[in-house]
């Protein structure tokens, strides 16, 4: 089987930090690669993969300004369906575009979709459902609209992610610091439970931050920017909650998994998939507002840490994940009558 898998250029694959596509894109990569799958990875020139390696720039546009993300992004797609008939399949996780080049090619085009950033965006989908296969990575963010082949919810390589039984005695709030995902409630539930909280991520709204979250720092409320894979690691198992108190339809939330494989339990908002990957009182809490979370808070004891990281390792390893991307593969190859 020959796979061509579309990454995005925004940043390296694998991420150096932030790039949750790219790093779920690298896992399954590199996932396949050891299952004997031949992949060609399309992505930038400083990308790290065991497969084939194709790029046209060099360096990811958020990490070099000067690239203009439009033109390299035309190119960087160009790339992948020029070679078209190399392939058994391209495997989209570039959003939307590269959807419009499908019809020029005999080759099928799978695409995970990582989430709808507008509305605005669908008419593209919608053109080309049925036409080509579609994979949503969680249940709760299907569109009634379009097709899906499947859903395969993302996974995550254990060994980047250590147990730990015994938590630090401190709050953590991991993710972009932009309103969706609630830095200013995790403030708030932080001071009134009078507990040190911990904020990671890169800075995404700048009128936001400067407004909700830096007059907040302190002692108390510290912000330390983003972190690599070592860094995170220490993050998330020393914390005795991840607060991820999210105000929008979250497709997945790779952060709220990374924290359970360290034992760490999660509370979240009740939005989009948490309802998928948290066990309410058993990895973590979903609750609807602050005094929700304080609530938790409270009860935060309850939560077996082991069970947390048996749970990641029963449903989101990056092999569960790898395993049905072969099988969504397999079914469509069968559809088209093709070799593997």
């Amino acid at each position: 089987m020959r796979v061509a898998l579309i990454s995005p250029i925004a940043w390296r694959t694998p991420p150096r930090h932030y790039g949750p596509w790219e790093s779920v894109v690298s896992l399954l990569c590199e996932g396949l690669v050891k299952r004997g799958v031949d992949v060609t990875l399309f992505a930038t020139g400083e990308s790290i993969t065991e497969g084939e390696l194709r790029s046209v720039c060099q360096v990811g546009y958020e990490e070099d300004k000067n690239i203009d993300p439009k033109v390299w992004e035309g190119l960087h797609i160009a790339n992948v369906f020029q070679s078209a008939d190399e392939f058994d399949i391209i495997h989209n996780n570039f959003d939307f575009l590269p959807l419009t080049y499908s019809g020029l090619v005999e080759t099928p085009v799978l695409t995970t979709i990582h989430g709808f950033s507008s509305e605005k965006i669908l008419p593209v989908y919608e053109k080309y459902n049925k036409r080509t296969y579609y994979v949503s990575i969680s249940n709760s963010d299907r569109n009634s609209g379009l097709n899906y082949i499947g859903t395969v919810h993302h996974g995550i390589d254990l060994n980047q992610f250590t147990y730990r039984e015994l938590p630090e005695d401190y709050l953590l709030f991991f993710g972009r610091l932009h309103r969706d995902k609630g830095p200013k409630e995790a403030i708030e539930t932080a001071k009134r439970s009078n507990k040190k909280l911990i904020m990671a991520g890169i800075i995404q709204d700048e009128g936001y931050f400067k407004d909700e979250v830096e007059p907040h720092l302190n002692e108390q409320i510290t912000y330390i920017g983003s972190v690599g894979p070592e860094e995170r690691d220490k993050l998330l198992g020393g914390a005795l909650a991840l607060l991820h108190p999210i105000y929008f339809q979250e497709p997945f939330g790779l952060s709220v998994v990374e924290a359970m494989a360290c034992g760490t339990p999660v509370i979240a908002y009740n939005k989009g998939s948490m309802p998928e990957l948290i066990e309410d009182g058993v990895n973590g809490f979903i609750v609807n507002d602050v005094d929700g979370a304080l609530r938790a808070l409270e009860n935060i004891s309850s939560i077996d840490r082991k069970r947390c990281r048996e749970i990641v390792e029963e449903k989101f390893s990056v092999d569960r994940m790898v395993d049905k991307y072969i099988k969504v593969y397999e079914k469509i190859l069968e559809e088209r009558g093709g070799n593997m």
